[in-house]
């Protein structure tokens, strides 16, 4: 049902944007995420959004580099990464859910590698 893309290796100060694909059902009152897991380390969140009403929170350390928005029409959530850093190699999973400690619906993950 949650399909992510996008993912791929970059420089450091590079971009890439990750897609998720919405397919078998709507989320439209669902909260939309954006999450990822570094090796060794625990799985974090990374900027969410309300499908309904588009507000937005993003993580300190993604603060003003990274927008997450969505696309209604086309049933896709979008990772927007710029000025990336080797800090941001991690697998980047998406997820769909009542609220952020109850998300229900994950997306497999795509791997960002970022490159010193």
């Amino acid at each position: 049902q949650l399909q992510a893309s996008g993912g791929g290796l970059v420089h450091t100060g590079g971009s890439l944007r990750l897609s998720c694909a919405v397919s078998g059902r709507t989320f439209s009152s669902y909260l939309m995420g954006w999450f990822r897991q570094a090796p060794g380390k625990e799985r974090e969140v990374v900027a969410t959004i309300s499908w309904s009403t588009g507000s937005t929170y993003y993580a300190d350390s993604v603060k003003g580099r990274f927008t997450i928005s969505r696309d209604n029409a086309k049933n896709t959530l979008y990772l927007q990464m710029n000025s990336l850093e080797p800090e941001d190699t991690a697998v980047y999973y998406c997820a769909a859910g009542p609220n952020i400690g109850t998300m229900i619906n994950w997306g497999q993950g795509t791997q960002v590698t970022v490159s010193s």
